[in-house]
């Protein structure tokens, strides 16, 4: 079954962090990302560009807005996502906890519904 492990964390506090830590986080996903492919588990992943990239789309009755910037307001943005293909949840949850970003922020674990 196909999960998505999406990354949330605060975009402001991640900008603010030393290039070192960066760094380090970057190779520490490299690691992570690498384990799951060792695994035969991972089916992609990318990191996102920050929300203040982001075109967001609404339907207004019959007319369709384009708002610049993120649609919601929270504390916690998507900055990143792994789609991973296990045999269930306890399997995925277990990945989802050997992310670096775990420590960070919010992973979230969500099935995919394939069509």
């Amino acid at each position: 079954m196909k999960y998505l492990v999406m990354i949330y964390g605060d975009e402001a506090a991640l900008a603010k962090r030393a290039p070192s830590d960066a760094t380090a986080m970057s190779q520490a996903h490299g690691a992570y990302a690498e384990a799951l492919a060792k695994a035969g588990v991972l089916q992609g992943g990318q990191r996102l560009q920050p929300t203040s990239a982001a075109t967001s789309l609404r339907l207004r009755g019959d007319k369709t807005e384009v708002l610049n910037g993120p649609y919601a307001e929270t504390r916690e943005q998507l900055g990143g996502y792994y789609m991973i293909d296990v045999p269930d949840l306890d399997e995925a949850l277990k990945w989802a906890a050997r992310c670096p970003s775990l420590a960070e922020g919010t992973i979230e674990v969500r099935p995919i519904w394939e069509m």
